[in-house]
């Protein structure tokens, strides 16, 4: 697996592994703990170092599956997790909490679940407008110093709060949805994420399923599944994001790959700072999506795709209203 840069120094796989879907919780629907596992050892052989979870996940849960399947692995991978979600007797609270208490306590439980000594890539999940930002990564820069976390990382931020964290500490990665069908920041957020020397580390790069052209409409999928309730997959907007992974369809097929490694392809085609990583709980649509990094699209395949795909062509908001609110703050 080729590898690139993160931020301050952060050596990476060219992907990652999105790790959200590999426990039952409300998501993407029932998984099987076994299939998981041997889904992150397949990853390791194929040179995959960089592994996403987030307490929020399950809560607890996912941290605990990643924390089984590399124990004895532990050597040259990267972890990251996230903190930030209110989180309640081991259940989901309502909204946000990066108090530095918080802070301090989320990190020590993240640590013991994942059996490691130290988190790789900590990050923020979600700016808490409660409390100012300045005392959050200044307890997370404290992290730093007592050796428990290596690099910081903020997912979702609007851009006032990305400068202010960075007066603080450097921020090695911005965890940001960016794919195809979602290219809002690259307008503001993109750019100041490079003058300030972030990485961009794409979360559903895949559309949630969307963009491998295999997306099922909403009314099929299982009763656990939040596609069910995604704008983008909602009937008045289905038809049409489809025309546009018929593009992405037919660049595969002329270049005998699937869908989800031209939707790859594309998102590292936009720089070398820029480290998708795609979600899998099994190991066949694992082992398609790492060859992504092996394609190298044309001058005129990236053309079509920015043309059936431009900034704000998507039809429907990304999320609902209440989850729309905690993003760019």
């Amino acid at each position: 697996m080729k590898q690139r840069t993160l931020g301050d120094g952060l050596v990476v796989s060219a992907l990652g592994l999105g790790c959200m879907p590999m426990v039952g919780d409300g998501m993407y629907g029932a998984a099987d703990e076994g299939e998981s596992i041997a889904t992150i050892h397949r990853a390791i052989d194929l040179g995959v170092t960089l592994f996403d979870t987030a307490e929020i996940y399950g809560p607890h849960t996912n941290e605990a599956l990643l924390g089984r399947a590399i124990k004895g692995k532990r050597d040259g991978l990267v972890i990251a997790t996230k903190f930030g979600f209110r989180i309640e007797d081991g259940k989901r609270g309502q909204g946000l909490n990066s108090t530095p208490e918080n802070v301090r306590a989320a990190c020590e439980g993240s640590l013991k679940r994942l059996g490691i000594d130290t988190i790789d890539l900590f990050y923020q999940h979600r700016v808490d407008p409660d409390v100012p930002i300045e005392e959050t990564v200044g307890a997370m820069a404290d992290l730093v110093k007592a050796g428990k976390v290596r690099h910081l990382g903020l997912s979702e931020p609007g851009i006032e709060s990305m400068r202010r964290a960075a007066a603080v500490h450097p921020i090695a990665a911005l965890q940001n949805e960016y794919s195809l069908w979602e290219r809002d920041l690259e307008t503001e957020i993109l750019p100041l994420a490079r003058a300030l020397g972030i990485g961009l580390v794409p979360y559903s790069p895949l559309g949630r399923g969307f963009l491998t052209g295999q997306a099922q409409r909403p009314e099929t999928l299982g009763p656990d599944d939040f596609r069910r309730n995604d704008p983008r997959y909602a009937p008045e907007n289905f038809d049409r994001n489809m025309e546009m992974v018929a593009v992405v369809k037919r660049i595969a097929d002329a270049h005998g790959v699937s869908a989800a490694q031209v939707a790859l392809a594309w998102l590292l085609a936009q720089g070398p700072d820029v480290v998708p990583i795609p979600g899998s709980k099994r190991r066949a649509t694992l082992e398609d999506s790492m060859a992504a990094p092996d394609l190298a699209l044309t001058a005129d395949d990236l053309a079509a795709l920015d043309a059936a795909a431009p900034r704000g062509g998507t039809a429907g908001p990304r999320y609902g209203e209440a989850m729309m609110a905690m993003v760019r703050r």
